[in-house]
C-alpha cells in the first residue's frame, strides 16, 4: 500500500487551487462550471482538516470503507463522491454519504440501487471508452440499455483513459465520452486527473479528479 500523504499545507493547496482555476479560465472554460474534486485515497484522515481550511469542499474516495470512515470523522464538512471500483455489496453503505456514485457499471449495482436508493438519487456511469480488457466500465454501445435499466437518475459519465506518457493522448477518449454524453442527454462529465485534467477541461469536463496537483508544492 502506498504511504499516506501527510504534512499538507493549506497555503499550498490554496495556491494550487488558484493556479488550476486560472488554467481552466485560460483553456476557455468558466472555472465556476468545472468542479475540482480532491482525490483523497492516499490522504491521511487527519489531513482533511487542512483541506477544509484551504477551501476544498468536494472530496472523492476510491474505497467504500474509507469514504464512510472519513465522512463520519468530518460530519457535514465535505461533499463526497465515490470514484473507485464499485462493488455492488458496497452500494448500500455508500448511499447515505455519497453525493454521487461515479462508477456505476454493473447490473448487480443497479439491483442494489433499486433496493436501497432514495428516489432522488443521482449517479454517474463509468464507461470503458477504450475497451481495455480487465478494466471497469461499460462499453459505449451498452449505454442506452444501461440507462433504461437504471432505477435512479443517471446524470453523467466518468472515464479513466489508458495510461499514457502525454496528457494529449487522453484527448480522443475524453472527446468520445463528451459525444456519448451529448447523444444521451447527460450533463456531467467526470474526466481528467492530475496528469491530464486540462485536456479533460478542454473537452468539456464538469468534474476533474485531482490528487498530487492539489497537494504538492510546485
Amino acid at each position: 500500500m502506498a504511504e499516506l500523504i501527510r504534512g499538507i499545507r493549506p497555503e499550498v493547496v490554496q495556491g494550487n487551487l488558484e493556479r488550476i482555476r486560472h488554467e481552466i479560465d485560460q483553456a476557455g472554460r468558466d472555472p465556476a462550471r468545472v468542479q475540482i474534486l480532491a482525490a483523497v485515497k492516499y490522504v491521511a484522515c487527519e489531513e482533511l482538516e487542512v483541506l477544509a481550511q484551504a477551501g476544498v469542499s468536494l472530496l472523492g474516495e476510491n474505497r467504500a470503507q474509507e469514504l464512510v470512515a472519513k465522512a463520519e470523522a468530518y460530519p457535514g464538512r465535505f461533499t463526497w463522491d465515490f470514484i473507485g471500483h464499485l462493488q455492488s455489496r458496497k452500494v448500500r453503505s455508500l448511499l447515505p454519504y455519497a453525493r454521487y456514485l461515479q462508477t456505476v457499471a454493473s447490473d448487480s449495482a443497479l439491483a442494489q440501487l433499486a433496493r436501497h436508493a432514495e428516489p432522488d438519487t443521482e449517479v454517474l456511469v463509468e464507461v470503458n471508452v477504450a475497451g481495455e480488457a480487465g478494466k471497469s466500465g461499460i462499453v459505449p454501445a451498452e449505454l442506452p440499455g444501461f440507462i433504461a435499466r437504471c432505477p435512479v437518475r443517471i446524470i453523467g459519465l466518468m472515464t479513466m483513459p489508458p495510461l499514457a506518457a502525454r496528457a494529449e493522448d487522453s484527448r480522443p477518449y475524453f472527446a468520445a465520452l463528451r459525444e456519448l454524453a451529448a447523444r444521451n442527454g447527460l450533463r456531467e462529465l467526470s474526466m481528467g486527473t492530475s496528469q491530464d485534467y486540462l485536456v479533460g477541461v478542454q473537452e468539456g469536463a464538469t468534474i476533474v479528479r485531482l490528487g498530487t496537483k492539489l497537494y504538492s508544492a510546485s
